[in-house]
């Protein structure tokens, strides 16, 4: 078992980019596919705060839902923002690569070799 965990959506290239990068050097990460089984709240500001990024950065802001949900206006705080992600998993920026060396948004894809 990896100690490396992939957030990943399979749809997107530069998740898959990342994926095949790992696998390339003979890692087999613990893959979430966080489309099929969303995150909570919980393990959504858990994962934010690994990240230590704004919470705004783990947004995917061309999403048509990101939008529709008025996902931009200053007034939304993160909490609202997490749920948002937490009720429409699209939003989640991928991939997100997690591993004993830290956390981080790996887009491009090449930005998970820091991580190793």
């Amino acid at each position: 078992m990896s100690d490396i965990t992939i957030y990943h959506n399979a749809r997107c290239s530069n998740s898959r980019g990342a994926l095949e990068l790992l696998r390339e050097r003979g890692i087999e990460p613990t893959i979430v596919d966080y489309i099929k089984e969303p995150l909570g709240v919980a393990e959504l500001t858990a994962l934010a705060a690994r990240l230590g990024v704004p919470v705004r950065e783990l947004l995917r802001s061309k999403e048509a839902i990101y939008q529709e949900l008025n996902l931009d206006a200053p007034s939304v705080s993160d909490r609202q923002l997490i749920e948002a992600v937490a009720a429409h998993p699209v939003l989640l920026n991928r991939p997100i690569v997690v591993s004993p060396k830290g956390a981080r948004l790996c887009r491009p894809p090449q930005l998970v070799l820091d991580l190793l």
